[in-house]
């Protein structure tokens, strides 16, 4: 009987074959690491509960069209499936329609490509109503294009009589219709949240305070990160995708000035073109920030090629991270490094002013970060120097959460400040300045 992954979904518990195809003169040769590659795509299988059985790489000369693998490599992993009883073979990087179709066939197990995989773990992380939606799109745009060829039992035609679809039509074409339906529904659904998500955003740009993005990839260590600036409680564990749903804290910088923090969902080499798509309105408040804040595992071995691959989304979204004054980037966990390529990260990060060195969990640099977060946000603000009446605490307080407070000295009754402003907080303090004399 022929599996089909789409329709049964993965169990926890099931056994599970992790294989990664390395294609020798593929582009991935030259920028990530296959033994790190294997080593992400069991953490993904391990995200979902599966039991890895056993996960190998498997060179490639080239894939081949009808079925990915080699004959020979077939036969021997065929053998091993049934002998070690797996469930499921998870195949680290993208499987066609006809490949899965014919690999099942072979092998007699359920047939999980990277894209089903990472959609699977999104379907499990998904704790808001939105997120939910989201993951449900991703999935069921997947699934309608492996509609074409794979479901070959969908084939069958229906007859004048059936009560669901028209004379003739097939099985195949009834799943489509319905996948459509959901899908337009759904779309309509989301429609009314990212309405919501717009009047959210409206009220912040009242306020307004920045708003600072943390984005990297996953288990960069964002959410520790995130709940150290704002001694939050945003779950954070070695675990893939631990995050999903976007969540937003009120942090203060070293002068006073408060900042809206936002910690995204983590990126990932071949992120999903669905999931891209379907999880555009949630990362449209990466576009909204004010700053990008890039957070980087400094001690992956692929660090370079997730830094390009995070890049890459950013692009895709219309983010210009060549602009100077919206995007920096995090070293963390350089509690893990080795004295010598510590201090080598160190004098790097010495000669860029993008660039900062921290521990999230040890909280080792995360003063310097915030003193870059602050004079990044307030490169473009205009410095004011004032004398406020010293019973005035109304507007003292208006100054301090809307400004950034540089120096401040008493003299009699009044207090000396400097501070810098924005353009928008600098005419609203001024409408004030205007109406208490």
């Amino acid at each position: 009987m022929e599996a089909n992954s789409e329709r049964d979904g993965l169990r926890s518990g099931e056994a599970a074959l992790v294989l990664h195809p390395y294609i020798k003169s593929g582009p991935q040769t030259k920028l990530r690491d296959p033994v790190s590659c294997l080593e992400e795509a069991v953490a993904l299988t391990a995200a979902i509960s599966l039991d890895v059985v056993h996960a190998e790489i498997v060179p490639l000369a080239k894939a081949r069209p009808g079925t990915l693998l080699g004959e020979g490599k077939i036969s021997e992993l065929a053998d091993f499936i049934k002998n070690s009883e797996i469930d499921v073979v998870i195949i680290d990087g993208p499987v066609s329609p006809v490949q899965q179709r014919n690999l099942e066939r072979r092998w007699h197990v359920k047939i999980v490509d990277r894209t089903g995989l990472i959609l699977e773990i999104f379907g499990e992380r998904a704790q808001t109503r939105e997120g939910a939606l989201q993951v449900e799109l991703a999935h069921l745009s997947y699934q309608r294009t492996r509609l074409v060829r794979s479901w070959t039992h969908l084939e069958r035609q229906r007859g004048s009589l059936s009560f669901i679809g028209g004379p003739g039509e097939s099985q195949l074409e009834i799943d489509r219709r319905l996948i459509d339906e959901r899908i337009t529904k759904i779309k309509r659904q989301l429609g009314s949240v990212v309405q919501t998500r717009e009047l959210h955003r409206a009220k912040r740009k009242k306020v307004p305070y920045p708003i600072v993005a943390l984005v990297g990839y996953t288990n960069a260590g964002k959410s520790t990160l995130f709940n150290r600036m704002t001694e939050s409680q945003v779950f954070a564990k070695d675990l893939l995708f631990a995050t999903l749903d976007p969540t937003m804290r009120k942090v203060s910088l070293p002068g006073g000035q408060p900042v809206i923090l936002s910690d995204t969902v983590g990126f990932i080499s071949d992120l999903p073109t669905e999931l891209v798509a379907a999880f555009r309105a949630t990362l449209e408040e990466v576009l909204e920030a004010d700053l990008i804040v890039h957070v980087r595992d400094i001690t992956h071995v692929d660090s370079e090629a997730q830094r390009q691959d995070v890049l890459d989304v950013l692009q895709r979204l219309g983010v210009d991270t060549d602009d100077e004054t919206l995007y920096l980037e995090v070293l963390n966990k350089i509690d893990l490094l080795g004295p010598e390529e510590k201090e080598r990260v160190l004098n790097s990060v010495s000669r860029d002013v993008r660039q900062v060195a921290i521990s999230a969990v040890t909280g080792e640099g995360t003063d310097s970060f915030l003193a870059l977060i602050e004079g990044m946000l307030t490169a473009k603000q205009q410095i004011m120097e004032l004398d406020i009446p010293a019973a005035d605490g109304a507007t003292l307080s208006w100054i301090y959460r809307h400004g950034t407070v540089l120096d401040r000295s008493n003299r009699d009754d009044k207090v000396h400040i400097e501070a810098k402003f924005s353009p928008e907080n600098l005419g609203r303090l001024e409408k004030i300045l205007k109406n208490n004399s």
